[in-house]
């Protein structure tokens, strides 16, 4: 039976889409002590999948992590993919483009880093930068970033058409959570060096941002590789959503393991 949570998450009817509707702090009914116990099932089959993913090696996945700050970027990827073999997913964050990235196209260093046969990879932010900050910022005019949106729909047909399952997520959180989450960060010393002066100005455009991601997302969520708005004020329903978007997306894909070469047949090891 379809988890109905993803369902509520995926973006199906685009030109629709209202960012304000979604509720960042939506639970779907779960209990965090339920939860808890849930996300390890889900990652034991999350285990079992990828190791069978890597051995077929012959199709590739990509989960794309979009976020305003404080959102749990970083803490999603760890929730999730501790455990599994680091060796099968590749995770890469992007910061802004210097040297030889600043000298490409913008899409010139995230096609370097998609996955490859039998690979898992995430983008921790992503080329949606390049229509949500340089849009928000005024670091390119519109006549520039609003060609972006089919450039991006063009290249991500191009990677589903050559083998690529694309998974998008955006971590929907409030800014009132994302308030006390910067505070938690200021109070705690083992946190403060994730605080940056830019973030408190980020706040103040927040209402462009949510503009900009919503815009984003009407414009990019398509059949082959749709967004989903995963509710992020709390940590624990926004690791289980995530896993279980990845988890329906791998069990879709039902990978196998290849059959064993004909030569080893009745090959006795001495």
């Amino acid at each position: 039976m379809a988890d109905k949570s993803i369902a509520r998450m995926r973006v199906t009817e685009p030109k629709a889409f209202d960012l304000d509707k979604c509720d960042p702090g939506e639970t779907f009914g779960w209990r965090k002590a339920a939860a808890a116990v849930e996300l390890l099932d889900v990652k034991a089959e999350l285990d079992t999948l990828q190791q069978r993913f890597a051995a077929e090696n012959r199709r590739s996945l990509l989960l794309i992590l979009q976020a305003r700050d404080a959102a749990g970027k970083d803490g999603t990827v760890r929730a999730i993919f501790s455990g599994l073999n680091p060796a099968g997913v590749k995770v890469t964050s992007f910061k802004v483009p210097a040297g030889r990235e600043a000298s490409q196209d913008y899409l010139w260093r995230i096609h370097a880093a998609c996955p490859g046969d039998g690979e898992i990879a995430v983008f921790n932010r992503s080329h949606y930068e390049d229509v949500l900050v340089v849009r928000v910022k005024d670091l390119a005019p519109e006549t520039v970033w609003s060609k972006r949106f089919r450039h991006i729909n063009e290249f991500e047909r191009m990677l589903s058409d050559e083998g690529t399952t694309i998974i998008k997520c955006y971590l929907n959180v409030s800014k009132a959570e994302q308030a006390q989450r910067f505070q938690d960060r200021l109070d705690d010393p083992m946190k403060s060096w994730k605080f940056r002066a830019g973030d408190l100005a980020d706040r103040e455009l927040w209402p462009k941002f949510q503009s900009a991601y919503q815009d984003a997302i009407r414009e990019t969520s398509t059949s082959y590789a749709p967004w989903h708005v995963v509710p992020a004020d709390r940590n624990w329903v926004r690791n289980l959503a995530v896993a279980k978007i990845l988890l329906d997306a791998l069990k879709k894909l039902d990978p196998q393991f290849p059959p064993p070469d004909p030569a080893i047949k009745n090959v006795k090891v001495v």
